[in-house]
């Protein structure tokens, strides 16, 4: 599994609990070593690609999460790193969050539908949705779920 933008590693601890090895991935990866350091399970990658690092992660992942960052450059690389009948899962914000705060630049706002968009091309979406949540904090989400070259079991 690859948790991408990981940062103090929320997700990844998640994926090491139900026995997933698990590539944590973030510019500052303090709070991984705090909290993985030394785990059998986990690798800890910093990688600042928004500075002109190059992906450098490879493919075959059984699953990517990203929750929180936006980097369009990374759309077609994240599909392409996915195993066949590997699993994406994104969330982050959309245009109407600066409402609420930050972030509030458009640069690192989805536009409307923009994730579906971006993946329908590329994977089979299983889930997409978009709009105001109000936990943990009132936000402007999208969210989708989809798979590569494969339906998932619903059983």
């Amino acid at each position: 599994m690859l948790d991408l933008a990981a940062g103090g590693g929320r997700h990844t601890r998640l994926l090491l609990e139900r026995g997933y090895a698990v590539v944590a991935v973030d510019r500052d990866t303090g709070a991984l070593e705090a909290a993985f350091a030394g785990h059998p399970d986990c690798r800890i990658v910093g990688l600042d690609l928004e500075n002109g690092e190059p992906w450098r992660l490879g493919a075959g992942y059984d699953g990517i999460v990203v929750a929180n960052y936006l980097y369009r450059p990374l759309f077609v690389d994240l599909a392409a790193a996915l195993t066949s009948g590997g699993v994406l899962i994104y969330e982050t914000f959309m245009l109407g969050n600066e409402a609420f705060g930050k972030p509030s630049n458009p640069d690192f706002l989805l536009r409307p539908n923009e994730l579906i968009e971006a993946f329908a091309p590329r994977l089979m979406v299983l889930a997409f949705e978009q709009g105001i949540v109000q936990r943990p904090r009132p936000a402007a989400i999208q969210r989708l779920v989809a798979t590569k070259g494969g339906i998932i079991p619903l059983d």
